[in-house]
């Protein structure tokens, strides 16, 4: 079962991620009732809110943050053997219509990361999903440094959505930050206006760290050659 009282303070929550570490996703879905699939490709996100359900997060998509009396977001990290990360990380889904407004200071990116719980999972091809362990959390801020490149990142990508340029955007844009498609079918859509101011139909995107960011976070913590 997950944890059912409520949390206080940061400590305790990390105190809760520790017991989790060295356990198994089967042992953890085991206790929770959760039946494990056989694979993550049609089951995208399903470790990291098994994860959140077990340190006793509310369930359902937020805008803020997963802990909000806390102002924590967990973000689990599929890690290689060498402990590097294998995959960008999702923050949040990205706003396309409606960008009046948002400042990079009550942005929901800027409430996801401000404070982050990251939980790495192995994430060994030849492991079955079942078997592969939760590793030790740390909690994280960006540097100054950091914050100001994802700002940066973050204000590049949000003027072309602005412009209606939307569609032109690429993954290689952004330092740590990038704009990709997400949607479970390919055939989702959303609305986001074009050059012309008026709004059409798009594929929804959402904004991701890059592997090398999030391997860099991790590197200042674990043990891990850069």
């Amino acid at each position: 079962m997950p944890f059912a009282t409520s949390l206080k303070t940061e400590e305790e929550l990390l105190s809760r991620a520790r017991v989790l570490a060295g356990q198994s996703i089967a042992a953890i879905a085991q206790r929770l009732g959760r039946q494990v699939p056989p694979n993550l490709r049609r089951a995208k996100g399903w470790a990291g809110e098994l994860i959140e359900r077990a340190l006793g997060a509310a369930a359902g998509s937020k805008a803020g943050p997963d802990f909000p009396q806390l102002g924590i977001e967990v973000k689990t990290v599929p890690v290689a053997r060498d402990g590097r990360p294998c995959e960008s990380t999702h923050v949040c889904a990205a706003s396309l219509a409606d960008v009046v407004g948002i400042h990079w200071e009550n942005s929901p990116v800027r409430r996801k990361l401000v404070r982050v719980l990251w939980v790495p999972v192995e994430a060994e091809a030849g492991v079955p999903l079942g078997q592969r362990r939760i590793g030790q959390a740390m909690l994280w801020s960006p540097t100054p440094e950091q914050e100001q490149q994802l700002r940066l990142d973050w204000e590049e990508l949000m003027e072309l959505i602005a412009l209606g340029r939307a569609d032109e955007i690429r993954g290689e844009q952004g330092v740590y930050l990038q704009l990709r498609p997400k949607a479970a079918s390919g055939r989702a859509r959303t609305k986001a206006p074009n050059a012309a101011g008026e709004l059409t139909a798009t594929l929804p995107r959402g904004f991701y760290l890059r592997p090398a960011f999030t391997a860099q976070i991790l590197a200042g913590h674990y043990a891990i050659a850069r």
